[in-house]
Protein backbone atom coordinates (compact mmCIF):
# COMPACT_ATOMS: atom_id res chain seq x y z
CA UNK A 1 0.00 0.00 0.00
CA UNK A 2 1.20 3.67 -0.91
CA UNK A 3 2.69 5.29 2.23
CA UNK A 4 2.28 9.02 3.06
CA UNK A 5 4.09 11.16 5.24
CA UNK A 6 1.48 13.78 6.73
CA UNK A 7 3.21 17.29 8.70
CA UNK A 8 0.57 18.50 10.70
CA UNK A 9 1.68 22.50 11.55
CA UNK A 10 -1.80 23.37 12.89
CA UNK A 11 -3.89 25.95 11.12
CA UNK A 12 -7.78 25.99 11.47
CA UNK A 13 -8.00 22.29 11.06
CA UNK A 14 -6.81 21.71 14.45
CA UNK A 15 -8.67 24.21 15.90
CA UNK A 16 -12.02 24.03 17.96
CA UNK A 17 -13.93 27.10 20.00
CA UNK A 18 -11.98 28.27 23.58
CA UNK A 19 -15.05 30.13 25.37
CA UNK A 20 -12.72 32.11 27.53
CA UNK A 21 -10.63 32.97 24.75
CA UNK A 22 -13.66 34.10 22.56
CA UNK A 23 -12.94 32.52 19.45
CA UNK A 24 -11.45 29.23 18.02
CA UNK A 25 -7.75 28.12 19.08
CA UNK A 26 -5.14 25.67 17.79
CA UNK A 27 -5.44 22.10 20.00
CA UNK A 28 -6.04 18.99 17.56
CA UNK A 29 -2.69 16.99 16.65
CA UNK A 30 -2.16 14.81 14.06
CA UNK A 31 -3.93 11.49 15.60
CA UNK A 32 -6.54 13.48 16.29
CA UNK A 33 -7.37 15.16 13.30
CA UNK A 34 -7.36 11.58 11.29
CA UNK A 35 -9.57 10.42 13.96
CA UNK A 36 -12.09 13.40 12.32
CA UNK A 37 -11.16 11.60 8.81
CA UNK A 38 -11.26 7.71 8.91
CA UNK A 39 -11.49 7.51 5.07
CA UNK A 40 -7.94 8.63 4.98
CA UNK A 41 -6.50 5.59 6.16
CA UNK A 42 -8.27 3.71 3.37
CA UNK A 43 -6.29 5.59 0.72
CA UNK A 44 -2.98 5.20 2.33
CA UNK A 45 -0.52 3.96 5.08
CA UNK A 46 -0.17 7.35 7.24
CA UNK A 47 3.04 8.45 9.38
CA UNK A 48 1.91 11.41 11.28
CA UNK A 49 4.32 14.01 11.86
CA UNK A 50 3.46 16.74 14.20
CA UNK A 51 5.80 19.38 13.75
CA UNK A 52 3.71 22.14 15.47
CA UNK A 53 0.05 24.26 16.53
CA UNK A 54 0.55 27.27 14.80
CA UNK A 55 -1.68 29.75 13.55
CA UNK A 56 -0.73 30.02 9.44
CA UNK A 57 -0.37 34.08 10.08
CA UNK A 58 2.22 33.61 12.62
CA UNK A 59 4.33 31.64 10.83
CA UNK A 60 8.28 33.42 9.85
CA UNK A 61 10.59 32.16 7.22
CA UNK A 62 12.77 30.25 9.50
CA UNK A 63 9.70 28.31 10.43
CA UNK A 64 8.58 27.96 6.81
CA UNK A 65 12.07 26.75 6.03
CA UNK A 66 11.84 24.11 9.15
CA UNK A 67 8.42 22.58 7.54
CA UNK A 68 10.36 22.27 4.21
CA UNK A 69 13.36 20.57 5.49
CA UNK A 70 10.94 18.24 7.67
CA UNK A 71 9.03 17.31 4.50
CA UNK A 72 12.46 16.62 2.38
CA UNK A 73 13.58 14.69 5.15
CA UNK A 74 10.33 12.61 4.79
CA UNK A 75 10.29 12.63 1.20
CA UNK A 76 13.59 11.32 1.52
CA UNK A 77 13.14 7.84 2.96
CA UNK A 78 12.57 5.41 0.29
CA UNK A 79 9.32 3.98 1.59
CA UNK A 80 7.85 7.17 1.33
CA UNK A 81 5.77 7.76 -1.83
CA UNK A 82 4.72 11.30 -1.00
CA UNK A 83 3.76 13.71 1.78
CA UNK A 84 1.07 15.97 2.81
CA UNK A 85 1.61 19.48 4.58
CA UNK A 86 -1.63 20.22 6.57
CA UNK A 87 -1.64 24.25 7.92
CA UNK A 88 -3.96 27.34 8.04
CA UNK A 89 -4.73 28.50 5.16
CA UNK A 90 -4.34 32.41 5.36
CA UNK A 91 -0.96 32.14 4.55
CA UNK A 92 -1.16 28.65 1.96
CA UNK A 93 -0.64 30.85 -1.41
CA UNK A 94 3.03 31.91 -0.10
CA UNK A 95 3.82 28.81 2.49
CA UNK A 96 3.02 25.76 -0.55
CA UNK A 97 5.12 28.76 -2.99
CA UNK A 98 8.09 28.48 -0.44
CA UNK A 99 7.87 24.87 -0.10
CA UNK A 100 8.17 24.36 -3.73
CA UNK A 101 11.23 26.39 -4.04
CA UNK A 102 12.84 23.95 -1.75
CA UNK A 103 11.97 21.04 -2.11
CA UNK A 104 13.77 19.17 -4.62
CA UNK A 105 12.04 16.08 -5.16
CA UNK A 106 9.74 14.24 -7.86
CA UNK A 107 7.64 12.57 -5.15
CA UNK A 108 3.93 14.65 -4.55
CA UNK A 109 3.95 16.81 -2.21
CA UNK A 110 -0.18 18.74 -1.19
CA UNK A 111 -0.21 20.90 0.61
CA UNK A 112 -4.45 21.38 2.75
CA UNK A 113 -6.22 22.74 5.97
CA UNK A 114 -9.75 23.52 6.33
CA UNK A 115 -12.24 26.80 6.05
CA UNK A 116 -13.86 26.08 9.02
CA UNK A 117 -12.76 24.43 12.45
CA UNK A 118 -14.13 20.73 13.65
CA UNK A 119 -17.14 22.27 15.18
CA UNK A 120 -18.68 23.39 12.43
CA UNK A 121 -21.74 21.26 10.72
CA UNK A 122 -19.36 22.33 7.67
CA UNK A 123 -15.82 20.51 8.33
CA UNK A 124 -14.15 20.98 5.33
CA UNK A 125 -10.75 18.95 7.02
CA UNK A 126 -11.96 15.64 6.48
CA UNK A 127 -12.46 16.11 2.96
CA UNK A 128 -9.63 18.07 1.73
CA UNK A 129 -6.98 15.82 4.26
CA UNK A 130 -8.35 12.41 1.99
CA UNK A 131 -8.41 14.66 -1.16
CA UNK A 132 -4.88 16.11 -0.33
CA UNK A 133 -3.59 12.07 0.76
CA UNK A 134 -4.95 10.89 -2.76
CA UNK A 135 -3.27 13.35 -5.00
CA UNK A 136 0.27 12.89 -2.76
CA UNK A 137 -0.37 8.73 -3.69
CA UNK A 138 -1.22 10.26 -7.35
CA UNK A 139 1.74 8.42 -9.66
CA UNK A 140 -0.19 10.71 -12.25
CA UNK A 141 1.13 13.74 -10.11
CA UNK A 142 4.82 12.70 -9.83
CA UNK A 143 6.68 15.44 -11.14
CA UNK A 144 4.12 18.25 -10.34
CA UNK A 145 5.90 19.74 -7.36
CA UNK A 146 3.97 21.21 -4.39
CA UNK A 147 0.24 21.49 -5.47
CA UNK A 148 -2.54 23.23 -3.08
CA UNK A 149 -5.13 20.77 -2.44
CA UNK A 150 -8.31 22.71 -1.28
CA UNK A 151 -12.47 22.05 -1.97
CA UNK A 152 -11.45 19.48 -5.04
CA UNK A 153 -8.98 21.31 -6.74
CA UNK A 154 -5.30 20.84 -7.10
CA UNK A 155 -3.31 24.22 -8.47
CA UNK A 156 0.11 24.75 -8.70
CA UNK A 157 2.27 25.79 -5.76
CA UNK A 158 2.95 29.05 -8.16
CA UNK A 159 -0.56 29.62 -9.62
CA UNK A 160 -2.65 29.05 -5.93
CA UNK A 161 -3.98 32.46 -4.38
CA UNK A 162 -6.86 32.64 -2.20
CA UNK A 163 -9.87 34.76 -3.30
CA UNK A 164 -12.06 35.02 -0.44
CA UNK A 165 -11.47 35.44 3.26
CA UNK A 166 -14.17 32.81 4.28
CA UNK A 167 -15.55 30.86 1.11
CA UNK A 168 -14.88 27.06 0.97
CA UNK A 169 -13.76 27.61 -2.65
CA UNK A 170 -11.60 30.30 -1.68
CA UNK A 171 -8.11 28.97 -4.13
CA UNK A 172 -8.59 29.33 -7.39
CA UNK A 173 -5.45 29.20 -10.19
CA UNK A 174 -4.27 33.17 -10.72
CA UNK A 175 -4.01 32.31 -14.19
CA UNK A 176 -5.37 29.07 -16.39
CA UNK A 177 -6.80 25.96 -15.11
CA UNK A 178 -6.12 23.61 -12.41
CA UNK A 179 -3.72 21.00 -12.68
CA UNK A 180 -6.76 18.35 -11.58
CA UNK A 181 -9.25 18.09 -9.79
CA UNK A 182 -10.76 15.15 -7.09
CA UNK A 183 -14.00 13.60 -7.88
CA UNK A 184 -15.27 10.22 -6.73
CA UNK A 185 -12.21 9.16 -5.10
CA UNK A 186 -10.31 9.48 -8.42
CA UNK A 187 -7.63 12.10 -8.98
CA UNK A 188 -8.48 13.57 -12.54
CA UNK A 189 -5.48 15.53 -14.31
CA UNK A 190 -6.15 18.17 -16.54
CA UNK A 191 -3.24 19.56 -17.55
CA UNK A 192 0.75 19.70 -17.26
CA UNK A 193 2.36 21.61 -14.33
CA UNK A 194 4.63 24.46 -16.22
CA UNK A 195 8.19 25.07 -15.67
CA UNK A 196 9.14 25.24 -11.35
CA UNK A 197 11.13 27.45 -9.86
CA UNK A 198 14.22 26.34 -7.41
CA UNK A 199 15.92 27.89 -4.40
CA UNK A 200 19.22 26.02 -2.96
CA UNK A 201 19.59 26.91 0.70
CA UNK A 202 23.40 26.55 1.54
CA UNK A 203 23.99 24.34 5.02
CA UNK A 204 23.11 26.80 7.85
CA UNK A 205 21.48 29.57 5.81
CA UNK A 206 19.80 31.82 8.08
CA UNK A 207 16.03 33.27 7.76
CA UNK A 208 15.30 36.51 5.89
CA UNK A 209 12.32 38.09 6.98
CA UNK A 210 12.97 41.67 6.08
CA UNK A 211 11.96 41.84 2.97
CA UNK A 212 8.69 44.20 3.12
CA UNK A 213 5.71 43.97 0.17
CA UNK A 214 4.64 47.61 -0.59
CA UNK A 215 1.41 48.03 -2.68
CA UNK A 216 1.41 51.09 -4.60
CA UNK A 217 -2.08 53.52 -4.68
CA UNK A 218 -3.20 56.39 -6.19
CA UNK A 219 -1.09 59.18 -5.17
CA UNK A 220 1.50 57.01 -2.81
CA UNK A 221 4.97 58.94 -2.56
CA UNK A 222 7.81 57.22 -1.03
CA UNK A 223 7.11 58.18 2.59
CA UNK A 224 6.70 54.77 3.35
CA UNK A 225 9.71 53.29 2.26
CA UNK A 226 11.88 56.27 3.46
CA UNK A 227 10.38 56.25 7.35
CA UNK A 228 11.21 52.13 7.54
CA UNK A 229 12.58 51.61 11.17
CA UNK A 230 16.30 50.06 11.40
CA UNK A 231 17.78 51.02 8.07
CA UNK A 232 17.37 49.55 4.89
CA UNK A 233 16.01 46.25 4.70
CA UNK A 234 17.61 43.58 2.94
CA UNK A 235 14.66 43.72 0.23
CA UNK A 236 11.77 45.98 -0.90
CA UNK A 237 9.07 44.78 -3.42
CA UNK A 238 6.45 46.97 -4.99
CA UNK A 239 3.29 46.04 -6.42
CA UNK A 240 2.64 48.90 -8.76
CA UNK A 241 -0.33 49.47 -10.40
CA UNK A 242 -1.05 47.88 -14.02
CA UNK A 243 2.13 47.09 -15.63
CA UNK A 244 4.39 48.20 -13.15
CA UNK A 245 3.89 52.20 -12.60
CA UNK A 246 4.24 54.49 -9.56
CA UNK A 247 4.42 57.99 -8.52
CA UNK A 248 7.57 59.11 -9.21
CA UNK A 249 8.46 59.92 -5.43
CA UNK A 250 7.76 55.90 -4.95
CA UNK A 251 10.40 55.42 -7.45
CA UNK A 252 13.05 58.29 -6.15
CA UNK A 253 12.47 56.55 -2.20
CA UNK A 254 13.30 52.93 -4.07
CA UNK A 255 16.31 54.85 -5.60
CA UNK A 256 17.89 55.72 -2.62
CA UNK A 257 17.30 51.89 -1.08
CA UNK A 258 19.01 50.32 -3.82
CA UNK A 259 22.07 52.84 -3.54
CA UNK A 260 22.14 51.54 0.18
CA UNK A 261 21.83 48.02 -0.91
CA UNK A 262 18.16 46.76 -0.80
CA UNK A 263 17.63 44.49 -3.78
CA UNK A 264 14.08 46.06 -4.90
CA UNK A 265 11.20 43.96 -6.95
CA UNK A 266 8.52 45.34 -9.01
CA UNK A 267 5.51 43.37 -9.80
CA UNK A 268 1.77 44.43 -10.54
CA UNK A 269 -0.68 44.56 -7.58
CA UNK A 270 -3.06 43.21 -10.51
CA UNK A 271 -5.14 40.01 -9.79
CA UNK A 272 -3.41 38.61 -13.32
CA UNK A 273 -0.90 39.54 -15.83
CA UNK A 274 2.83 40.76 -15.31
CA UNK A 275 4.60 43.75 -15.33
CA UNK A 276 6.05 45.00 -18.49
CA UNK A 277 8.17 47.86 -19.15
CA UNK A 278 6.70 50.20 -21.66
CA UNK A 279 6.18 53.40 -19.84
CA UNK A 280 8.78 56.00 -19.98
CA UNK A 281 7.04 58.72 -18.19
CA UNK A 282 8.67 59.68 -14.85
CA UNK A 283 7.63 56.17 -12.04
CA UNK A 284 6.78 54.03 -15.10
CA UNK A 285 7.94 51.04 -15.56
CA UNK A 286 10.86 51.17 -17.83
CA UNK A 287 12.38 53.89 -15.12
CA UNK A 288 12.17 51.21 -12.78
CA UNK A 289 13.48 48.37 -14.90
CA UNK A 290 16.47 51.70 -15.34
CA UNK A 291 17.02 52.63 -11.66
CA UNK A 292 17.65 48.73 -11.02
CA UNK A 293 14.71 47.22 -9.59
CA UNK A 294 14.01 43.90 -10.73
CA UNK A 295 11.05 42.65 -12.78
CA UNK A 296 8.83 40.01 -11.46
CA UNK A 297 6.77 37.75 -13.24
CA UNK A 298 5.09 36.53 -9.82
CA UNK A 299 2.36 38.61 -7.69
CA UNK A 300 3.24 40.47 -4.89
CA UNK A 301 3.25 37.82 -1.97
CA UNK A 302 5.03 35.04 -4.86
CA UNK A 303 7.73 37.56 -4.81
CA UNK A 304 8.29 38.72 -1.86
CA UNK A 305 8.63 34.76 -1.15
CA UNK A 306 11.22 34.36 -3.63
CA UNK A 307 13.33 37.53 -3.00
CA UNK A 308 13.77 36.42 0.72
CA UNK A 309 14.75 33.44 0.25
CA UNK A 310 17.15 34.02 -2.28
CA UNK A 311 18.64 36.33 -0.25
CA UNK A 312 18.71 33.73 2.47
CA UNK A 313 20.59 31.44 -0.37
CA UNK A 314 22.93 34.34 -1.31
CA UNK A 315 22.34 33.92 -4.66
CA UNK A 316 23.35 37.19 -7.12
CA UNK A 317 21.07 40.18 -8.62
CA UNK A 318 20.88 37.70 -12.10
CA UNK A 319 20.42 34.79 -10.51
CA UNK A 320 17.23 36.30 -8.43
CA UNK A 321 16.31 38.06 -11.87
CA UNK A 322 16.51 34.77 -13.27
CA UNK A 323 14.29 33.02 -10.47
CA UNK A 324 11.46 36.09 -10.94
CA UNK A 325 11.44 36.41 -14.08
CA UNK A 326 9.31 34.31 -16.69
CA UNK A 327 10.07 30.27 -16.63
Amino acid sequence: MTRIAIVFTGGTISMQPDLTAGGNRPVLDGAAILALAPRVAEVAEIDVVDWGLVPASHLRFGQIISIAATVAAQLARPEVDGAVVVQGTDVIEETAFAYDLLIDSDKPVAVTGAMRDSSSPDFDGPRNLEDAVRVAASPSIAGSGVCVVMAGLVLAADQAVKTHSTAMDTFQPREGGPIARVADDQVRVESARGPRRHVLLPEGAQAVDDVYLVTATVGMDGGLLRGLAGGPPRGVVVAASGSGNTHPDLLAAATELMESGTVVALTTRCAAGAVDPIYAFPGGGATWQRAGAILSALDGPKTRVALALALAAQMSADDIAQLLGEQ
